[in-house]
């Protein structure tokens, strides 16, 4: 190992301890901070298990000493030295009581000046931090989480594989599929004219493997999807996907259950009790306005228009007089908290989400401050404050229109009040189950029904006779696993049965030969004996962003694309050579915009 001038490596940086004192050690890493004292240089010397001081001592080595007066930051060492007491300990530092007296170094590579500084509190911009993601990686905070990810996917194996799941990987290039989100295709240069579509999920293998008599499998498996992104998603994505035959909700909720309360143990030292609470659907909209709700504080939903419905107040009683709704969240206990100007802020907010207006009382020691209190009367006032559960240093928020904008408008106002109180708590973790969703939903643009989560999601048998005319009635046999007011996985009891699936198409409104072009493989191997079978998939991405804490998923994933799905380190996606374009038989003609 000519390269490492005859060294090799004994510990890693942030192992020494004071029981290695007297020992001769070799360390190899990156130069953080230099100092030079004169006849004295301390160096700082980083990998990825911490930091060490090295020093350079004239009486010791003049030749590694004047080696030592050359080193810049982020130059690649070896050093061979002794292990001794520290003369000024560090208690901030796990290997604070002890530094090296170096008596030789190789400087192993030089370095430029890093355009941005090798620290976790840097303050850069996150576009110049992607841009040169390899330095951003040597940060200690991306190290952990990158440290965090792997164990988390580590304990998430075994406990599978423990569990008798079979880890089967299934085919990226796959058939375009006309549900969901948008693919990600790629051209067929053997096949001319004819597209692959990168896997949304491995959903239709991981069900022919349970026709295919696996019974348990999974897979912890990058999936795709072409769609507007936002903190908490990217355009590639891992999952951890898994399917089980003969089971029912309870069967796969037990299993899931306690692996994510093994994970929470290992990685947090968090007992998690078990089992989760479940909530429905339709409970979570309703008291939440959503139906992943963060449910570590209040200021739940409450409906108050029956009491508004023949109200003075236009806004609120058009709303109910229209088929819509008044509903209100009561912040409790802070209405002094909130200004006008906040609440203005509040109101543009929750615009943003459809809401048109922002009602608002607060309840003071002399009684109801608010614009539309002239509206109501003694009677309908108490009302609305007894529906609401106010008392004395409460602010009360209202919209009033369609469901959905209510929902929207008030599920996300909750969320961003708590954040602006500083209420939240990263190191508190509540996890519950949504179940019984709708299995379909109507989408506007298309003015068709869709599914919720995908056409192969079996609805609920007592629903089944709905399938034909009472779509919005039908619910489905899914259920989503949510932490803090994140989805973080979601899965469903599967349709077995090849009438019912024809069925489901038939209600997507799929004709019979639409169906066997997009699904006549799955359809045929139903005919030949299927179990009955469900899973679930997590978004280990966002899973382990909650876990280390973090705001953004592109914190815990090396190399993550921007919200224009873009990578600034390697530029793309980019321009393809017209030589591909021509093997691919493509011309590629930009409309101006």
């Amino acid at each position: 190992m000519e390269s490492l001038g005859g060294l090799k490596r004994t510990h890693y940086c942030g192992d020494l301890r004071e029981s290695n004192i007297g020992e001769e050690v070799v360390l190899m890493g990156w130069v953080q901070k230099k100092r030079n004292l004169g006849g004295l240089v301390f160096v700082d010397l980083r990998d990825i298990r911490g930091i060490c001081q090295i020093v350079f001592d004239t009486d010791v080595s003049k030749e590694a000493f004047e080696k030592a007066e050359k080193l810049g930051s982020e130059y690649v060492i070896a050093i061979k030295g002794k292990v001794l007491e520290r003369q000024s300990k560090n208690p901030n530092m796990p290997t604070g009581d002890i530094e090296i007296f170096a008596n030789q170094i190789k400087i192993l590579n030089k370095s430029e000046t890093p355009p941005i500084y090798i620290k976790d509190d840097d303050e850069v911009s996150e576009n110049l931090r992607l841009k040169y993601r390899y330095l951003d990686l040597r940060k200690s905070s991306m190290q952990k989480n990158l440290i965090l990810r792997h164990k988390v996917a580590n304990i998430v194996r075994n406990y599978l594989s423990d569990n008798n799941f079979l880890e089967i990987e299934t085919p990226f290039l796959n058939k375009p599929t006309p549900e969901g989100a948008r693919d990600y295709l790629v051209p067929s240069r053997v096949n001319e004219g004819k597209f692959y579509a990168l896997p949304q999920s491995p959903q239709l293998f991981k069900q022919l493997l349970m026709v295919s008599g696996m019974d348990r499998y999974f897979q912890i498996v990058k999936c795709f999807r072409d769609e507007d992104l936002r903190a908490d998603r990217q355009p590639e994505f891992t999952q951890i996907d898994c399917e089980m035959s003969f089971v029912e909700i309870d069967d796969v909720i037990d299993v899931m259950e306690k692996m994510l309360q093994k994970i929470f143990k290992q990685i947090s030292n968090v007992d998690i009790e078990l089992p989760f609470p479940r909530m429905t659907y339709k409970e979570s909209m309703e008291r939440y306005g959503c139906d992943k709700p963060d449910v570590r504080f209040g200021f739940e939903l409450k409906n108050i228009s029956d009491i508004v419905k023949d109200c003075g107040f236009k806004v609120f009683s058009s709303a109910v007089e229209n088929g819509g709704s008044v509903r209100g969240i009561n912040v409790k206990g802070h209405a002094d908290k909130f200004t006008r100007k906040n609440i203005t802020s509040l109101e543009d907010y929750a615009k943003n989400y459809g809401a048109k207006g922002l009602a608002w009382m607060k309840v003071t020691d002399e009684g109801v401050t608010s614009p539309i209190a002239k509206f109501f009367d003694e009677e309908k006032m108490n009302s609305i404050l007894k529906t609401m559960e106010a008392s004395e240093g409460d602010l009360i928020l209202f919209v009033a229109d369609t469901n959905k904008v209510v929902f929207d408008s008030l599920g996300n106002l909750r969320n961003e009040v708590a954040k602006r109180l500083e209420i939240l708590d990263k190191n508190e973790f509540k996890l519950l189950w949504v179940t019984e969703f709708p299995l379909f939903e109507h989408d506007e643009e298309e003015n068709r029904y869709v599914a919720m989560h995908h056409p192969f999601t079996s609805p609920m048998d007592e629903d089944l006779a709905n399938l034909d005319n009472d779509k919005l009635n039908v619910r489905a046999k899914a259920y989503d696993i949510v932490l803090n007011g994140f989805e973080i996985g979601g899965g469903s009891i599967r349709i077995s049965n090849a009438d019912i699936q024809k069925k489901m198409f038939d209600a997507l409104g799929f004709s019979e030969e639409e169906a066997y072009d997009k699904f006549g493989f799955l359809l045929d191997a139903f005919k030949f004996g299927t179990p009955p079978h469900g899973g679930i998939a997590f978004g280990l991405d966002r899973l382990v962003m909650l876990l280390a804490g973090e705001d953004n998923i592109r914190q815990v994933i090396a190399f993550p694309k921007t919200q224009n799905a873009s990578c600034p380190m390697t530029n793309a996606p980019a321009v393809a050579e017209d030589k591909q374009l021509e093997e691919l038989n493509i011309k590629v003609e930009l409309e101006e915009k």
